[in-house]
């Protein structure tokens, strides 16, 4: 049985090396996002050289950018029947090259929260149409989002920190709300009909990002795709659901992702924010 992955931000790090890896394995359909065109249309070259890979479906859009979010979702809806995992794995780091004073998506809101967080929600509220009929009796539909152990508790009064602004702690906010999405789809949903998962996959992996603001490295990018992975087909997590893994293993967030009216009311904001570009 044909598996079909979709994975925002393919072009580099990460992304890549995942969907190189998936590439490798049988029955997989690709649906891979990037930003940069061409840069997208290398990737699809690699992964259709992958002996016996199907060639991927590639779709570009700016995650900061909530109508090219929205028509991200269509255009996946319109070009494949089914779709199995979604792998929310697109964003920026907490500096360069996104700078490290605050700025604003093309909505207005602000830049980390915007590709981080709402881009993942937007899209992922988007296609639950498609992945919820997506599932069997034999397995779920999953969702993973890429997020991170830099966790920042959310100023619901000063959610886009127009006040007092950081890069470190818009990126680590935008994370933990990441985080609180994945607890709500784990809530919504049954875990025989949809399930969601958040990692942290490895600590300065080798991307892009890293070298550039950090300068050094701590995990491997192998280590890192293998975690993700896991989340996204390992037939032995069927059925988990609403769980944050550290890597291999579950983990605690930040004690904010366990209140349920916080994660209400980001919930609302969201939905406000989001506007005409959410379809659900």
């Amino acid at each position: 049985m044909t598996t079909t992955i979709a994975i925002t931000g393919a072009t580099d790090g990460l992304g890549r090396a995942l969907a190189l890896r998936l590439a490798a394995d049988h029955d997989v359909r690709l649906v891979l996002h990037g930003r940069d065109a061409d840069k997208l249309e290398q990737v699809a070259a690699e992964v259709t050289s992958t002996a016996g890979a199907t060639p991927p479906v590639t779709v570009t859009a700016d995650l900061a950018d909530l109508a090219q979010v929205a028509g991200l979702a269509d255009t996946i809806t319109e070009r494949v029947d089914t779709l199995d995992v979604l792998v929310n794995n697109a964003g920026i780091g907490s500096g360069e090259p996104d700078g490290r004073e605050r700025r604003t998506s093309r909505d207005g809101i602000e830049l980390r929260f915007a590709v981080n967080y709402l881009a993942t929600f937007v899209l992922t509220e988007n296609l639950l149409g498609l992945l919820r009929r997506s599932t069997t009796p034999e397995r779920a539909a999953r969702v993973v989002h890429v997020a991170s152990l830099g966790q920042h508790p959310l100023d619901l009064d000063d959610l886009q920190l127009e006040h007092h602004y950081s890069g470190t702690r818009a990126y680590a906010q935008s994370k933990l709300a990441q985080i609180m999405h994945c607890f709500d789809l784990g809530e919504r949903f049954g875990a025989d009909e949809l399930t969601a998962t958040a990692l942290h996959p490895g600590t300065y992996m080798p991307t892009k990002i890293v070298v550039n603001e950090i300068g050094r490295t701590v995990d491997s990018l192998e280590s890192g795709v293998e975690a993700t992975r896991r989340l996204a087909v390992d037939p032995a997590l069927e059925g988990t659901t609403g769980q944050f893994f550290d890597r291999l293993r579950p983990a605690p967030v930040d004690d904010q992702a366990y209140d349920a009216e916080v994660r209400r009311t980001l919930r609302a904001r969201s939905l406000e924010l989001a506007g005409p570009a959410l379809h659900a």
